[in-house]
């Protein structure tokens, strides 16, 4: 169907590609409103009534959100359905309603007020998380907060469910229970003005193959209801008012794209050997234990990263030992013979525990602050029992340790001295553990980088973070709207320090991985192993286009486009010189 006014100029805008497919159909502008919340003091001999409100709303929220997610798990999946262990979480959260009730007796003022404080408080720590992942894990607080304050008004609740017909979804954010409304055959995509490639709408539109783009910052104002668009999802664009060329230019791209998908997920099935004959070793990035079935499926070497302050995040209490030494063990036993490297804890001032405010002071600059292994090292009890946990787990497979955030050989030392305690402890109890299980660091720091050498001596293996090491190297937020676009991993610094870290390690015959988003991008990924790196860590979803890619080229060609790349002096050329040799390959392809 061609749009309505061909008059009507095309307008071209850019987002962040975070579900790929192209999608074209009118738009709908879902606008969600924030609920009002009314202010006042509650009478002495209505305050048990008040309580018991409260809990009514928590009880009728948990049903509203198991219904939910029994929908999901009927409509979409097991796995998108377990999003909602979250919102369940939140609701069962002591601290919150323990806080919420606390703020009540000591106020007397209504229990919305005191719980939309209580809560705010809470979304207010999770927004400020350097970390993307947890950062978005504040709109799961936001969304039962709504639902809970709805609730206690009286209030229905929107509902993307009640799309009149095939639309694309345009919003400013789309909270999990809205997204869980979405239905595939009406809504044609997703595109949002703040939001990122980890939120719930964004993992839901993935597993309903919807395409989806994030970050288009004023969307909502541009837009109105009826209008046409094509979204596509691969290189995050929207187009307004598509013109009959346009339209013919994406109907083709659109066929070119499934067939490339095809051909990705047919190469996931072989090994992924360069051309001329050397094997990359592809390995998967996890938070979780069951994302193991993830790392299976995608054919992934083993785990190059197991993020275990989820364990920690996912619950208001510090889990047991016992029940960290399960969690490894099903991971390590389940890959086994491939390796599993244990990250330890990266909790800190960025990445507080709910109802543990008391062991991380507030921080003027938590991102460079009380964090990692120098909250590990002050608070050893909680740095042992892990380290205990990880080691048990060893006897049941091929586990590697390594640590967050070491800025010097200082650092290191002590984290072995307090693994040494640990083994010994294990060797008096008699529990069997892997006496000659690989500690290696993770390099994100630049004081770290620049003295690889000598933290090579002592440690078994690097990997380099990349997604710090480019922020601290060049002073840049990531997650600053404003400067995020200098932003840019191929910064001679960044590449210089990548391929010094290389240098020495292999100088001291360790090997090096990359786990940080760098590894998971086609187009750098020929960079990076021209400069020498040994292995790739990376999401699993992304493993396929670079195994792809790893296909389509030689070392050789690579280590001529390292060289190459190393001569220049400005980033965006070398990411243009980055670019053309991936297009190169996938022409030959």
């Amino acid at each position: 169907m061609a749009p309505d006014s061909p008059e009507k100029i095309e307008v071209i805008l850019q987002g962040i590609p975070a579900s790929d497919g192209i999608a074209y159909g009118r738009v709908f502008v879902f606008i969600q409103s924030e609920v009002e919340v009314p202010h006042y003091e509650v009478e002495a001999e209505k305050r048990i009534d008040e309580v018991a409100r409260f809990d009514q709303a928590l009880l009728l929220t948990r049903q509203q959100i198991a219904k939910i997610q029994n929908e999901v798990e009927k409509n979409i999946g097991p796995e998108e359905a377990r999003i909602f262990d979250a919102h369940l979480m939140v609701l069962e959260d002591q601290a919150l309603i323990t806080e919420t009730i606390r703020e009540f007796e000591t106020t007397r003022m209504n229990v919305e007020t005191c719980f939309n404080k209580i809560s705010q408080r809470y979304i207010k720590a999770f927004t400020e998380i350097d970390d993307e992942y947890l950062r978005e894990r504040a709109s799961d607080i936001r969304d039962v907060a709504q639902r809970v304050l709805n609730n206690l008004l009286g209030q229905a609740d929107n509902s993307l469910s009640k799309l009149a017909d095939q639309r694309i979804v345009v919003a400013n954010d789309i909270s999990p229970s809205d997204s869980a409304g979405l239905d595939r055959s009406t809504a044609l995509a997703v595109v949002t003005d703040s939001g990122s490639k980890t939120s719930h709408a964004v993992i839901v539109a993935r597993s309903m193959k919807v395409p989806a783009i994030v970050g288009m910052r004023d969307l909502t104002t541009r837009v109105v209801n009826g209008e046409w668009a094509i979204i596509d999802g691969y290189d995050g664009i929207v187009i307004l008012n598509p013109s009959e060329s346009t339209l013919f230019r994406y109907g083709q791209i659109q066929e070119q794209k499934k067939t490339f998908e095809t051909q990705l997920l047919d190469a996931n099935d072989e090994p992924a050997d360069t051309l001329d004959g050397e094997h990359v070793t592809l390995m998967a990035n996890i938070e979780k234990v069951d994302e193991i079935g993830l790392v299976t499926s995608y054919n992934a070497e083993g785990v190059g990263l197991f993020r275990t302050e989820y364990l920690f995040l996912d619950t208001s209490r510090i889990p047991s030992e016992s029940e960290q030494t399960i969690a490894y063990q099903k991971v390590a036993s389940a890959l086994a013979p491939n390796p599993v490297i244990i990250r330890t804890l990266d909790l800190g001032g960025d990445k507080p525990m709910e109802g543990n405010a008391h062991l991380f002071p507030k921080e003027n600059n938590p991102f460079m602050g009380f964090r990692a292994i120098r909250f590990c090292l002050e608070h050893t009890d909680i740095f042992k029992a892990q380290l205990r946990a990880i080691l048990a787990a060893s006897a049941h497979g091929s586990i590697r340790l390594m640590y967050p955030m070491i800025s010097g050989v200082e650092e290191l030392d002590c984290a072995n001295a307090v693994l040494e305690e640990c083994k010994m402890e294990l060797r008096q109890k008699g529990t069997a553990f892997d006496e000659k299980m690989v500690v290696g660091t993770m390099i994100e720091i630049p004081s770290a980088a620049i003295t690889a050498d000598i933290l090579a001596d002592k440690c078994g293996f690097f990997s380099i973070g990349t997604n710090d090491l480019i922020q601290y190297l060049i002073a840049i937020d990531r997650v600053n709207n404003r400067i995020a676009h200098l932003y840019e991993p191929t910064h001679p610094a960044v590449l210089r320090t990548i391929k010094h870290v290389i240098e020495e390690a292999h100088r001291k015959n360790i090997t090096v991985s990359i786990c940080g988003e760098m590894g998971g991008d086609p187009q750098l990924v020929p960079l990076l192993l021209g400069l020498g790196v040994d292995s790739l860590s990376m999401t699993p979803p992304l493993i396929p286009a670079v195994r792809f890619l790893i296909r389509a080229m030689t070392m050789a060609d690579a280590r001529q486009l390292a060289d190459d790349a190393m001569n220049l002096s400005d980033p965006k050329q070398i990411l243009a010189l980055c670019t053309d040799f991936y297009r190169e390959r996938m022409k030959a392809k």
